[in-house]
């Protein structure tokens, strides 16, 4: 596996290098030589946080850890990423497509998934969703008190999602063209 690493707000150490190549290379069993994995560290005050993204065959498999230390945060991307690779490995690998992104040990293995990690939908939802602009879904949102809002927009006719970001600001999410 190739790993890709970057700092944002930091240089990244030689030593703080080291411990990502190690940590991440217990992946290795699961990807194979060709596969890219992209770390990105950074800190903001007394966070210490770490952006593991690995793009394979039209999907990603990401983690995102904070802590209070460097070490510790790398140490649960790593757990997070082996645990999404053994939970969803049937819905990763889609025996449709080509699995060169993973080594056959890992595609021949069965995890078995307990019944506590099996994905449950526990409630439906039904509303009409009325067009409205972008910043009339924000108000809705605000009102239901909820972090994201989902709407077809007034201006494209498409069914778009505003959500709540970090320091009070909004993100628009829209179907490509």
């Amino acid at each position: 596996m190739k790993i890709t690493i970057s700092g944002k707000n930091m240089t990244v150490s030689e030593e703080l290098r080291t411990m990502v190549v190690k940590k991440l290379g217990k992946l290795d069993k699961y990807f194979s030589a060709n596969t890219e994995a992209i770390v990105r560290l950074s800190v903001e005050k007394e966070r210490q946080k770490v952006e593991v993204t690995i793009p394979v065959k039209g999907k990603i498999i990401r983690s995102e850890e904070v802590s209070n230390d460097m070490y510790n945060s790398i140490d649960l991307a790593q757990e997070s990423i082996e645990r999404q690779l053994r939970k969803y490995k049937k819905k990763i690998i889609d025996r449709k497509q080509n699995a060169g992104n993973f080594q056959p040990a890992y595609i021949e293995e069965d995890y078995g998934a307990d019944e506590e990690e099996k994905i449950q939908i526990v409630r439906n939802k039904r509303f009409d969703i009325k067009p409205m602009y972008p910043e009339d879904a924000c108000v809705e949102m605000e009102l239901l008190g909820h972090s994201f809002y989902v709407f077809m927009n007034a201006e494209t006719d498409q069914i778009n999602v505003v959500y709540k970001r970090k320091g009070n600001t909004y993100g628009l999410i829209e179907p490509e063209d």
